[in-house]
Formats: C-alpha cells, sequence, structure tokens
C-alpha cells in the first residue's frame, strides 16, 4: 500500500496553533468523507511547535490529480482549505501556491522477525 509524507508550517502564532488542533479534533464529515472517497485508506498528522507532517496510507489507484480534481468540485472541501490557511503558511522553498509539500524517503528500517 502506497504511504506519502508530506510537511507544511503553521503560522508562529501559539493561539492559531491551539486553534488549528481544536479544528482537527472535529473534522468536518464531509471532509473526512472526501479523504476515503479519493483513496486516501489511512491519514495521520503530526505537529512540532508549527511544523506539520502528514502520514498517508493509500489505495493503489490514488493519485494527487485526482484529489486535487475532485476537491476542486467540492464546495465543503474548498470552505475547509480556505478555513486552515488561516493557519498554516508555505515552506520557504514551496512553489507559489503550494502547500503540503511532499517529503523524500530517506530510511527505512524494517525489523524482520
Amino acid at each position: 500500500m502506497p504511504r506519502y509524507c508530506q510537511t507544511l508550517d503553521l503560522k508562529d502564532d501559539p493561539q492559531l496553533i491551539a486553534e488549528y488542533k481544536q479544528h482537527h479534533l472535529n473534522v468536518w464529515s464531509e471532509v473526512a468523507g472526501f479523504i476515503g472517497i479519493c483513496g486516501i485508506l489511512s491519514m495521520e498528522i503530526y505537529c512540532h511547535q508549527n511544523r506539520l507532517m502528514m502520514v498517508m496510507e493509500t489505495d493503489e489507484q490514488f493519485s494527487f490529480e485526482k484529489m486535487t480534481q475532485l476537491a476542486e468540485q467540492n464546495s465543503k472541501v474548498q470552505d475547509w482549505e480556505n478555513l486552515m490557511w488561516k493557519y498554516q503558511q508555505p515552506l520557504p522553498h514551496a512553489p507559489s501556491g503550494a502547500k503540503w509539500m511532499l517529503m523524500e524517503k530517506i530510511y527505512d528500517f524494517k525489523k524482520e522477525i
């Protein structure tokens, strides 16, 4: 099953970071449903100060292009993304308009039993 790791920064403001975390305790049902429709089987977001890391496991048919197309057609997902952008900021080296940046896997330890 494919796994993707992405990173993004939050604005470095403790109040905004707390609000962002609070939103993720109660993700809108339309957004959670959208995640599943896209072929994402699991999604986790980790936070250290204002740095985020997202880990997604997907089915074999998943593509970022398809997810983007579906998101553009879903007003609730667009509303969520606009709300989240209040808290998020692009990484310094991100292309214009980009949010989550794909991370390069550089190490993989698997213990064989």
